[in-house]
């Protein structure tokens, strides 16, 4: 049995494939970035998974793909905790960009963004990744995420710059008690997820001018931060990856026009074509 996850801070999504490359279940966990969420916590999150305890002894190799999965530490602490649970299991951990780029274009050289409860972005050549700047996470980088829009949208209410009618669905919408927003950004785990929770307000309402032109400045900050550096044209394959991409398309495609780029592809969620990816390439 070969388990292949894609492992966002949000969620994470499982495919257990059998001996003969057919697809055995698929289940989705809470978002398991070790940059992020406690041990115990990473732990518990996937044991409390019936469908993945079940088969634990039977699982040979792992491949896991995750956000906060760019730098040694968080590697070790995730690898040690699936060899712990999956003891006959080889790990593999990579970050997910490199599942985005499998998903996106398998092989073929291309600009590969992910906006989702994060963002990212890396230029593939083919062999390689070149991401031109490490990521710093949620506090100091994230351009144009789900964390980023809601960021913006709490800092914009708080500050009354918010128009006064999206400002009181807004209040109708989420707990805006400064108390309990301090306590879900300072105390409790995965407070990227928290934040990224806020930006759903705004698939209800992107019509609306306010919120288009936040979502329109956000994208352009990506493009200008990870996007324009690699320097590549407009003959370039781009691709995004998430949720955030997906379900504001329209406004990405036409700020990509205005940075003289086309976008190739949207792709909400990768796990299917990173199976898909993972069929073509076993032994």
């Amino acid at each position: 049995m070969i388990l292949i996850a894609d492992g966002g801070s949000t969620k994470a999504d499982w495919i257990a494939i059998d001996k003969n490359k057919e697809e055995a279940f698929r289940v989705r966990t809470l978002g398991l970035n070790p940059a992020i969420v406690p041990e115990e916590e990473l732990h518990n999150r996937i044991i409390n998974m019936f469908q993945l305890i079940n088969i634990k002894d039977d699982v040979e190799e792992i491949h896991f793909y995750g956000a906060g999965c760019g730098t040694p530490k968080p590697i070790e602490i995730l690898k040690n905790i699936l060899e712990s649970i999956f003891v006959n299991a080889k790990v593999f951990i990579s970050e997910d960009m490199l599942a985005a780029v499998y998903a996106a274009t398998g092989k073929e050289p291309a600009l590969v963004c992910i906006l989702g409860t994060g963002s990212n972005s890396c230029y593939y050549d083919g062999e390689k990744m070149e991401m031109l700047v490490p990521s710093l996470g949620y506090i100091l980088m994230d351009e144009a995420s789900g964390n980023y829009f809601g960021k913006k949208l709490i800092v914009d209410y708080y500050y009354k710059r918010m128009p006064s009618a999206i400002a009181k669905k807004f209040n109708e919408e989420f707990d805006l008690d400064a108390d309990y927003i301090k306590k879900n950004l300072y105390r409790e785990s995965n407070p990227n997820m928290y934040l990224a929770s806020f930006a759903k307000f705004m698939f209800d309402f992107k019509e609306d001018k306010y919120i288009k032109k936040l979502i329109k400045k956000g994208f352009q900050e990506f493009f200008k931060c990870r996007v324009l550096p690699y320097n590549k044209t407009a003959e370039t394959p781009i691709y995004f990856i998430g949720s955030i991409a997906y379900y504001f398309k329209d406004i990405l495609e036409k700020m990509a026009k205005k940075n003289n780029l086309v976008i190739t592809d949207v792709i909400q969620r990768p796990i299917d074509k990173l199976l898909e990816f993972h069929k073509n390439n076993i032994n």
